[in-house]
Parts: structure tokens; C-alpha cells; sequence
């Protein structure tokens, strides 16, 4: 998994236990692309504190995972349900796993 991919995942899973501020500043990072430079300015920090905050948004959100690997346990599940729908010939398990795909 690519390193925004990760962050992606990871932000989805654990972004409501980050700060708002937190989480604002990382989104326009990740999701928005936002540069240092517009971090600091949007938000009234030095560019070192924006890169600072994300390192910091990084680590906790790494913690969290490494303490209750729920990206782990989703990416097996969802390998787990491609590998289900690709080996059955029965079109109802075609169903029920296409649609607890589209749920994960």
C-alpha cells in the first residue's frame, strides 16, 4: 500500500480520535494536497509547526493501528471476500460477498 493509500486508511479509521485542529490541518494535507507553506498560512503557523503537527497527526494515527490493527483486519477481510466471490460458481455467494465488498 502507497504511503497516501496508508494515510488515507488510516485517517478514515482513526481521524475522529485526532483533534479538530488536528483533523482540519491534516485533511487539507492529505486530502487536499495542501503544501506546508499553505498549511501555515491558512491556519497561522510556522511552516515547521504545520510539518511538525503532521508528524505528530502521523505518529498517533500509526499508534493506533499498531494497537488495534483494524486497517490489518479490514484488508484481510476484503482479500478474503475477492478470493470468496472469485472461487464460487454459486451466483448467491457471488452476491452476498460483492455486497459485504461494497460495504468495507
Amino acid at each position: 500500500m502507497d504511503d497516501i493509500a496508508r494515510k488515507n486508511m488510516l485517517y478514515d479509521f482513526y481521524g475522529e480520535l485526532l483533534s479538530d485542529r488536528q483533523k482540519l490541518i491534516y485533511e487539507d494535507a492529505v486530502y487536499n494536497d495542501c503544501s506546508l507553506t499553505e498549511l501555515a498560512q491558512e491556519y497561522d503557523i510556522s511552516r515547521q509547526g504545520a510539518h511538525d503537527l503532521l508528524k505528530r497527526c502521523d505518529r498517533i494515527l500509526e499508534e493506533y493501528e499498531s494497537k488495534l490493527k483494524l486497517v490489518e483486519k479490514f484488508n484481510v477481510l476484503r482479500s478474503l471476500a475477492r478470493d470468496i466471490e472469485e472461487r464460487t460458481d454459486d451466483e448467491e455467494i457471488r452476491k452476498l460477498t460483492r455486497k459485504m465488498m461494497e460495504t468495507l
